[in-house]
Parts: structure tokens; sequence; C-alpha cells
């Protein structure tokens, strides 16, 4: 078992599926503010979600310069906002649940690289505000996953954190932040020879060792 007194979590595609409302709402602020409809499917953004919001739209929109997609960004922003606010994502069953009992015993946490605000529309549709101890991402200090992944672990005084995710930059990040990586393979990504891995958000609570504080 892996030992902790900490789990952070990623969201896309460890915690829920965004990517059919997202791509919608992306497709639309492009065509809505002069721009042909961009065609982007859900498939596409599983495999671009972990990626900075700025490389993610880049490669959407790799024709744009940098005034048009500085221009735009703050627009797709608002976009994904409003129709993720109208809707939520699909959560992987067994999440909420799991998050709670598992904050009976350590803080969770969670880190991702998105926009302000994305974390808290997050917890806001799926009502585990109350089960997250602290969540960062680039939009509130500025620094990628691997440093608020440090950050949060500085900042708890965490001796054994845990970093549940599902692609190959979220291990690449923990291998950074020198954190043990769980790998959730229900998800988007396909991160080969791991040796902790979960099917499913259940299976989580079998493989850590919790160490209450």
């Amino acid at each position: 078992m892996l030992k902790t007194d900490g789990i952070i979590f990623d969201v896309d595609g460890t915690l829920w599926d965004s990517t059919d409302v997202v791509k919608d709402a992306w497709n639309k602020a492009f065509t809505d503010n002069g721009y042909e409809d961009p065609g982007i499917t859900a498939d596409r953004l599983k495999g671009l979600f972990g990626l900075p919001m700025a490389d993610i739209i880049k490669d959407i929109f790799p024709d744009g310069s940098d005034e048009e997609i500085e221009r735009l960004t703050p627009l797709i922003y608002s976009y994904e906002d409003a129709y993720l606010k109208e809707t939520g994502g699909r959560l992987y069953p067994g999440i909420i649940e799991t998050i709670a009992k598992l904050s009976e015993h350590v803080p969770v946490f969670i880190v991702s690289n998105c926009q302000e605000g994305y974390i808290e529309l997050f917890m806001e549709k799926t009502g585990c505000a109350s089960y997250i101890t602290d969540h960062l991402c680039p939009g509130d200090t500025g620094m990628l996953k691997a440093d608020n992944i440090k950050k949060i672990i500085a900042d708890h005084k965490l001796g054994y954190p845990v970093y549940v995710g599902d692609t190959v930059m979220d291990r690449d990040a923990c291998t950074l932040a020198e954190c043990p990586f769980v790998f959730a393979e229900y998800g988007f990504g396909d991160v080969g020879g791991c040796s902790n891995k979960i099917a499913s958000p259940k299976e989580l609570a079998d493989i850590l060792e919790l160490i209450s504080r």
C-alpha cells in the first residue's frame, strides 16, 4: 500500500469528464466571434487536457496570431464557464463518495492546469467543496502543475503526499515535484509503467494507507 497524509487530485479525466460540454462551448466561442467553426471534438480535447490552457488554445487555433489568441482566451473561458455552470461535466462513478470517505482521514486537495475559477466551478456543481482542504491552478498562482503541487505540499506540511491523475503530463509533474503518482487509468491518458494505478475511483482507498493527522 502507498502511505499518505494528503491526497491531491487532478480534475479533468480524474474527477469528471467535461469534454462534451467544453467542445460545444469552445466551438460556439469561435463562431460567435467571427471565426470558422474549428470542429473541436471531445476526443481531441481528451488528448489535450492536462496541458496548460494556453498550449491547448494554440493547438486548437495554430494559425492565430498572439494578439488574436490573447483576445480570444478570455472569451473562450467565459463561454466554457457559462456552459459548465448550466450542465456541469460527467462525474466518474463513485468519485464524490470516495473523496468524502478519504477526507474523513486525510486532507484532500485539487491541483489542475486550468484557468482561475474552474476548480471552484467544479466544486460548486458537484457539492464537494466541504471535502476539499485547498486547491491551486495556474490561474491562481501563475505557476504550472509541478510547482503548484510543491506549494500544496509545503503550505500544508505534507510528509507523504500522493497525486492522482490520468495523463503522462500529470506523471511528469509529479516527478518534478517529487510526489508519488497514482494513475487513474479510467481517464483520458495512457501512462505505462505505473506501479500504482486504479481502474475506478473506488479502488483508491484500497491502495492507500491513510495517516490521520
